[in-house]
């Protein structure tokens, strides 16, 4: 299972590079766009492959909660990481503008780490909701205890990034 999340992985990025390469290198926007939108469909594959290992009898454990871990992250931060290579790419290859910084000090600052954390949230509950899913479509609570191990210590990694994102709200960065 740990191989095919890391081909899942590698095949975000040569998707997405792809994509980039087909829009800015290539000027085919069409297949430009059917690359990318291809991207989020390894997703629905690294799922689809989990659940009919799982259902299969696979012992469900860590490295299938780490699929659902994966595709939380992936459907919080994708969109925004896509955007980050687009604007490094256009700017490399396409004469786009500079890549706009994130702010780093101020309010501003503080406004987008407590973004980052409210994605952050949405990550941890995309991942358990998929392991509900998962656990579902397995069907044996029992067998499928083992999938939510990943969920404890991503839990205290969400609570110490709440404490460090919204400490900038009560004392912004100078």
């Amino acid at each position: 299972m740990i191989a095919f999340i890391v081909a899942c992985e590698i095949g975000f990025w040569v998707l997405l590079g792809a994509g980039l390469a087909a829009r800015y290198l290539l000027r085919a926007r069409a297949l430009s766009t059917v690359l990318l939108i291809c991207v989020p469909l390894i997703d629905v594959v690294l799922l689809a492959a989990t659940a009919i290992d799982l259902r299969r009898g696979g012992e469900a454990g860590f490295t299938h909660g780490l699929a659902a871990v994966y595709i939380g992250v992936s459907l919080a931060y994708g969109h925004q990481l896509a955007a980050w290579a687009d604007q490094r790419f256009a700017h490399r290859f396409a004469g786009g503008p500079a890549p706009v910084r994130p702010p780093r000090t101020g309010r501003a600052h503080a406004a987008r780490e407590r973004q980052q954390w409210l994605r952050h949230l949405l990550a941890y509950a995309v991942a358990a909701a998929a392991l509900a899913v998962l656990s579902l479509i397995v069907g044996d609570l029992d067998r499928t205890l083992g999938l939510w191990a990943v969920l404890g210590p991503w839990g205290i990694g969400l609570v110490i990034d709440f404490i460090v994102s919204f400490s900038y709200t009560l004392r912004p960065r100078t």
